[in-house]
């Protein structure tokens, strides 16, 4: 399944920056970066709680905001998509 998660860090401490690059890293290895605080996630149900516990385990519910949202499949149908970058396919085969 397809995840968006969008977070805002408080950056206002060094703390909170320091939360934000945490944040950020954990995003880094379940998807890829879409937008500065966006990241679009290809994962399984066990990988989507996964990601669910480190994010809440990073963040200050006190004064940041995280938000995960489940893409509904088929995504021609749910997804547009404008500009200069273009998201990687999931589906297709990604030679390294």
């Amino acid at each position: 399944m397809l995840i968006l998660v969008s977070y805002d860090v408080s950056t206002e401490t060094s703390a909170g920056r320091r939360r934000l690059r945490r944040v950020a890293k954990v995003c880094l290895n379940y998807g890829q970066r879409v937008q500065k605080s966006v990241f679009e996630c290809q994962v399984n149900l066990a990988q989507m709680e996964m990601l669910k516990n480190e994010l809440l385990d990073e963040i200050n519910e006190a004064e940041d905001c995280l938000r995960l949202y489940r893409i509904i499949e088929p995504l021609e149908k749910n997804l547009m998509e404008f500009g200069k970058f273009k998201a990687v396919d999931f589906e297709s085969t990604l030679i390294v």
